[in-house]
């Protein structure tokens, strides 16, 4: 990195223009989003919850195996 004023100037510049960048893009995307809609809503539940139990009994078998394995070893 070259520390002479003009390249950090242009440094800072092209920082701000990439927040810049972002915020408006940020902005975009919000104003295009809206709230969803009860059955929306419930049917994200219902597959968020239905993921949640079929990674925690996968754990649960890992768990169970790990326990159980080293024994008959």
């Amino acid at each position: 990195m070259d520390l002479n004023p003009a390249s950090l100037k242009d440094e800072v510049f092209g920082l701000k223009n990439r927040v810049k960048d972002k915020i408006k893009e940020t902005q975009r995307v919000l104003k295009i989003t809206e709230k969803p809609d009860r059955e929306e809503f419930e049917m994200s539940a219902k597959i968020t919850g239905v993921g949640m139990l079929i990674i925690g009994a996968i754990g649960f078998v890992f768990y169970l195996a790990s326990n159980l394995i080293p024994q008959y070893l």
